[in-house]
């Protein structure tokens, strides 16, 4: 299992998600000082009803709980849109208006 594939599977296994996206930057921090022990650079969306009620900040705690060890292990940088499938739903929604 590669190291995006861990990061997504360690997500499933905490919460209860509808859509993962995970994009991997890495490529675009080579010679940063993050790159170079290894670690990567990713933003990820994340869509879940375990987000409901919860601020901004309290939801991205949730991922780094979620991700645990990987959080030193494996990320140096982390993007976080976490959303409820209410908010993903109304994202959708105002992406397509007005498209024919």
């Amino acid at each position: 299992m590669n190291r995006a594939e861990r990061i997504c599977a360690s997500l499933r296994t905490a919460l209860h998600t509808d859509n993962i996206q995970l994009i991997d930057d890495s490529h675009l921090h080579v010679g940063h000082a993050g790159a170079r022990d290894g670690r990567g650079h990713f933003r990820v969306t994340i869509v879940s009803a375990d987000f409901a009620g919860l601020r901004t900040v309290q939801r991205h705690q949730l991922v780094y709980r979620s991700l645990g060890e990987l959080m030193q292990t494996d990320i140096h940088a982390l993007g976080i849109s976490a959303l409820t499938p209410a908010e993903a739903s109304l994202q959708t929604d105002s992406s397509t208006r007005g498209q024919s």
